[in-house]
């Protein structure tokens, strides 16, 4: 099932990327404000701090494909915020974290790319701003991806700062493990 979402996905990002021409798409920070820009050759938008970060525009830049499917995992609304390999630039993983407000939701959600082609145990754990609102974790045996996990509530604090964790292992070492907090946090 994960393979046929993953496929679909991907089928959407390629069909909208050749609907546009990616000069079309791509937009320069100089000429549009940060909550216009796109990733070039799709058409997911950057948040402004992934507009403002470097390492989110490269990432993001050099796998196109998997943002776009990211992003439809996540749904419509949602914005790049950051795209991170993982452990580090022998890429094992990405970890993608996307942003919303729409209609006043807020919403924040993450998917964990396996870049290994072969199947690991994953876990994404991604917690809410608010206690109350807990954490949504998705774990097992993955070969394309762990996730989407997401946290939308009407109240801009749940998506205030909430801890991802991006565990993956061969066999049992873990050869990814991240924590870092999904949004900024002012």
């Amino acid at each position: 099932m994960r393979t046929l979402i993953r496929a679909a996905a991907v089928g959407a990002a390629i069909a909208a990327t050749a609907l546009v021409a990616p000069q079309a798409i791509a937009q320069n920070a100089s000429a549009a404000s940060a909550s216009e820009q796109h990733v070039a050759g799709t058409d997911v938008q950057l948040s402004a701090k992934g507009a403002r970060d470097a390492r989110t525009r490269a990432v993001a830049g050099a796998n196109p494909v998997a943002v776009a499917a990211a992003a439809t995992l996540c749904g419509s609304g949602y914005k790049l915020d950051n795209a991170e390999q993982l452990p580090d630039s022998r890429r094992f993983g990405t970890l993608f974290t996307y942003t919303k407000y729409v209609g006043g939701v807020h919403g924040v959600c993450s998917v964990f790319d396996n870049n290994l082609g072969t199947a690991k145990h994953m876990k994404l754990k991604l917690c809410a701003g608010l206690v109350a609102l807990g954490c949504k974790t998705d774990e097992g045996t993955f070969k394309d991806y762990a996730g989407p996990v997401k946290i939308e509530s009407r109240d801009s604090m749940a998506v205030n700062c909430p801890p991802v964790t991006a565990i993956m292992w061969s066999d049992s070492v873990a050869i990814i493990d991240r924590a870092r907090s999904a949004t900024a946090c002012d």
